[in-house]
């Protein structure tokens, strides 16, 4: 792969340190974007305790009812019952979506000598000082890789190394946003066929989207239709996955990643959408090509 050297015209400005009430924010701003549902669930249990806590301030002092444990209950109750709960879905999507990157890869026109895209894919946060592993296919030959985060900030995309046998590849970014967040990652010791996963990424540069499914298999064995190079102990999935989907998290329903997207089955060379086989790279395999223990 190609790789530009860096010039004075690429390093971005230095940011101004934000104040202590802006580091809250910006903290308080991430965590509600991660959890927005669950911490709309809490803030609702939090605020029925706290009517009921000040009705027994007011009145219990005039020789009203008093509040007992059981009007607590019935009140934290009817509260959970009244607030809709996410779903699984929604709940591995609103986890994971904080680390997950879109990748854009360019080079040079040779008819016009100008820059146009050369490809389009995902990425995910590893280690919360802007390491993100995507697909090598995603990638490779490009004169210039750009990160997008998902509060929109956008950077230069370095290239650290490569596991072909795993097409994956190893980026660093040059700058992070505020409280970036890693992905958390889970061991396949325990993933069984049937179990449910999500994919989450950029199909067709659209995004970022979520598909769910479930492990179709393990240990599977594929065979790449362009230049002949297989790949073994595979996680088979179903939850639908196009081009751009590639190098994008497989996670489970709790939005820990298990998985790499990197390729899906199709019945010829011309077809290039989904049919209902894609295949992940085991975490394992993923974290030890950064020379990460993932658990």
């Amino acid at each position: 792969m190609d790789e530009r050297r860096t010039t004075q015209a690429d390093i971005e400005p230095a940011a101004v340190a934000p104040s202590r009430r802006e580091r809250f924010s910006q903290r308080f701003n991430a965590l509600y974007a991660r959890y927005p549902l669950r911490l709309t669930a809490l803030t609702a249990i939090v605020s029925a305790v706290a009517v009921l806590s000040m009705y027994h301030a007011l009145f219990a002092s005039r020789g009203a009812m008093k509040l007992t444990q059981e009007d607590i209950d019935a009140a934290v109750q009817h509260t959970l019952t009244e607030t809709v709960l996410p779903s699984p879905a929604v709940r591995a999507y609103e986890t994971i979506l904080p680390s997950v990157v879109r990748i854009e890869s360019f080079i040079t026109d040779p008819k016009t000598n100008e820059e146009k895209e050369h490809g389009v894919g995902t990425g995910v946060v590893i280690v919360n000082d802007g390491t993100i592993l995507t697909n090598l296919h995603v990638v490779q030959g490009a004169e210039r890789i750009q990160i997008t985060f998902m509060d929109g900030h956008k950077t230069v995309g370095i290239l650290q190394g490569v596991r072909p046998e795993h097409d994956l590849a190893v980026l660093r970014a040059k700058v992070i946003p505020d409280d970036l967040f890693a992905a958390t990652m889970a061991s396949t010791a325990d993933l069984r066929p049937g179990d449910h996963v999500f994919a989450v990424g950029f199909p067709f540069g659209i995004g970022p989207s979520v598909s769910g499914g479930i492990v179709s298999g393990l240990k599977r064995e594929f065979k790449s239709p362009e230049g002949g190079h297989s790949m073994s102990n595979l996680i088979q999935f179903d939850a639908a996955a196009n081009p751009g989907n590639s190098g994008g998290p497989l996670v489970t329903a709790s939005g820990e990643v298990v998985g790499i997207v990197t390729a899906i089955l199709n019945p010829n060379e011309d077809q290039r959408t989904f049919v209902g086989i894609g295949f992940a790279v085991p975490i394992e395999n993923a974290a030890s090509a950064v020379g990460l223990a993932p658990f």
